[in-house]
């Protein structure tokens, strides 16, 4: 054999053995993304409601602290329950089938999406109505307290929706970094 048909002949088995790879990693992803974590990662129904009993330990747990470092006296205490039960996490909706946004223009999208936004927007108004019905019944030390706290819990940084990275620094600063 010549140097070009040896040649020829590894290429095509190294492009044959890379298609019959490509065919057996598409057949073990699952069919749809119902069961799709975030990254891809797979999640079970068990690991989901393990995560979700997780959660409503550690937020049962900081909602005991925030009440101890408080003081609240049997006085503020229907004031402080109709407080928690405004900031248990709603249900989220149902989110919109792919199928059904992708028949719509780009206008009824973003109908929709505002449509989302004033349901959110809502929920936040009921929220600081108990928020402030509370702040109302606090002694000034609570008020304190409780600012500190509420301050940590809306700028926690990190992963979870911090104040930093480009789209928060000044005009300044992003203007000089666009160049």
């Amino acid at each position: 054999m010549t140097t070009f048909r040896k040649n020829l002949l590894s290429a095509l088995a190294a492009l044959s053995m890379g298609a019959a790879a490509l065919g057996a990693h598409a057949q073990t992803q699952a069919p749809d993304g119902a069961n799709q974590g975030r990254y891809g990662h797979a999640v079970s129904q068990e690991q989901r409601a393990a995560f979700k009993a997780k959660r409503a330990e550690f937020q049962a747990k900081r909602v005991a602290q925030l009440h101890d470092e408080l003081k609240i006296t049997p006085a503020q205490e229907t004031a402080w329950n109709a407080f928690v039960a405004s900031m248990k996490p709603q249900a989220r909706g149902a989110r919109p089938d792919r199928a059904a946004q992708a028949g719509l223009s780009a206008p009824q999208r973003l109908a929709q999406h505002i449509e989302r936004q004033k349901q959110r927007t809502a929920m936040m108004e009921q929220r600081l109505g108990a928020v402030n019905s509370f702040y109302a019944v606090l002694t000034p030390e609570q008020k304190k307290t409780f600012d500190d706290k509420a301050a940590r819990l809306q700028g926690h940084g990190g992963k979870h929706g911090g104040r930093g990275g480009w789209q928060h620094r000044g005009a300044g600063a992003a203007d000089s970094a666009r160049g």
